[in-house]
């Protein structure tokens, strides 16, 4: 069994566990999905960590498209990623991710995002 996400106007609007011959009877744009992926990183399993070997990314579908597909998700014939949360982060095209354009602080408190300043605020 593997993950599909149906794609409607470049949109995730549905996500499900499916053997590949039953999503071939689908209507529409189904396509696969790993969720292990986050970031164009591979996640352990087990550990929920980085993979050491990366390379079993390369020439698996699923795993080639960045992220694990979530309703709501763009979809751009490469790889699945997250609405945009605020119009001033900026769309990492590797990892397919958006970024905050003032890194989070590396202090160990929690920050929220404020737009209108564009600053990370203590919370």
């Amino acid at each position: 069994m593997s993950h599909f996400a149906k794609i409607e106007d470049n949109t995730v609007t549905s996500v499900i566990v499916a053997e590949a011959e039953h999503i071939a009877t689908l209507e529409g744009t189904w396509v696969k999905t790993s969720y292990n992926m986050f970031g164009g990183i591979y996640k352990d399993t087990e550990t929920n960590e980085p993979a050491a070997d990366q390379s079993v990314i390369n020439g698996d579908e699923a795993r080639e498209r960045k992220n694990y597909a979530g309703i709501g998700y763009g979809y751009d014939g490469v790889g699945f990623f997250p609405p945009k949360p605020y119009n001033s982060w900026l769309f990492n095209s590797t990892s397919y991710i958006w970024e905050p354009p003032v890194a989070y602080p590396s202090d160990d408190k929690l920050y929220d995002w404020n737009e209108e300043n564009l600053a990370w605020e203590e919370r």
